[in-house]
């Protein structure tokens, strides 16, 4: 059994039939924001290495933009590309009287609008035993070959600012919590403002994600400008993704990561993982995946 499953997985292998990626995006009947180009560019971008957590302060010394509908403070992040598909979890923090409504525009390395989350995605979310009330949503993004960082803007809007958001009240709360009855009283209204506190939590994860970032060919290619891409309720649609053999070699810290993780999905018996870890390793540059995989199913 175990001589048919080496000549199997060294079939797929040797024969190049490692399985394809696939992303996919949401998408809603609204737009990406246009940003002028020089706006971007002046931003400072704050790298964000994961896995982090990091919470910020948007005050009156943040960087502003005051552009189209944009209104007020923004926090402007840059994030790996060769790490695989990134999950991001971000909450803005309220408190009894105001909240920060984000909206979310990915751009790939050339600042191209790739994805956009509105304000809507964002839901309120009660307080919990170790958070308190906050706007709240998680984005998967699965970055395209051949770029070293895609970049994340939150800003808000004049018609987030129109809008309010109806908090839990804390007495109710508890005695949801301890089990007594829920009194009948009002719970408090949030103003939303330009300025607040984020929380945000960035991870990487060996999967496809939801929104694929960039388009499937090296810098050097000739390239259309991206399409805004929108993320809200109607169904995924999906696109194969098409392989690109990388220009640069994957980074070793990169390298060490796919290896590991080829290692373990082998030993769990799990070669489906593996073959996929191994076609995700080769098309970010690896030189040593196959191998590992070679060597860990002979094992």
């Amino acid at each position: 059994m175990k001589k048919s499953l080496l000549f199997l997985c060294l079939s797929l292998v040797l024969g190049g039939a490692t399985p394809s990626l696939v992303s996919a995006a949401e998408n809603t009947a609204n737009t990406a924001p246009e940003i002028s180009g020089q706006t971007l560019h002046n931003l400072a971008w704050t790298p964000l290495v994961p896995p982090v957590t990091q919470e910020i302060t948007l005050g009156t010394s943040s960087p502003e933009i005051n552009q189209g509908d944009i209104r007020g403070a923004v926090a402007a992040f840059a994030l790996p590309a060769d790490r695989g598909s990134l999950e991001i979890t971000l909450s803005s923090i309220a408190t009894a009287k105001s909240v920060y409504a984000p909206n979310v525009l990915i751009l790939d390395e050339q600042m191209r609008p790739a994805a956009f989350y509105p304000s809507e995605y964002f839901t309120y979310q009660k307080p919990g035993i170790a958070s308190g009330d906050r706007l709240e949503g998680v984005l998967k993004l699965t970055p395209a070959l051949g770029q070293k960082q895609i970049y994340l803007l939150v800003y808000t809007t004049t018609r987030d600012l129109s809008a309010t958001t109806t908090l839990l009240n804390p007495a109710k709360a508890f005695a949801a919590g301890v089990g007594n009855a829920v009194p009948d009283i009002p719970d408090p209204v949030a103003r939303h403002t330009t300025t607040g506190t984020l929380s945000l939590k960035v991870s990487a994860e060996q999967s496809t994600g939801n929104v694929t970032i960039g388009q499937f060919f090296p810098p050097s290619a000739p390239a259309s400008a991206a399409a805004p891409v929108v993320v809200g309720n109607s169904r995924p649609t999906a696109a194969p993704a098409t392989p690109v053999k990388p220009d640069e070699p994957m980074l070793t810290d990169s390298e060490s990561y796919y290896n590991t993780a080829i290692k373990k999905a082998v030993a769990a018996g799990d070669v489906d993982k593996a073959l996929k870890l191994l076609d995700e390793a080769e098309r970010l540059g690896s030189k040593t995946a196959r191998k590992t995989f070679i060597d860990s199913v002979k094992h």
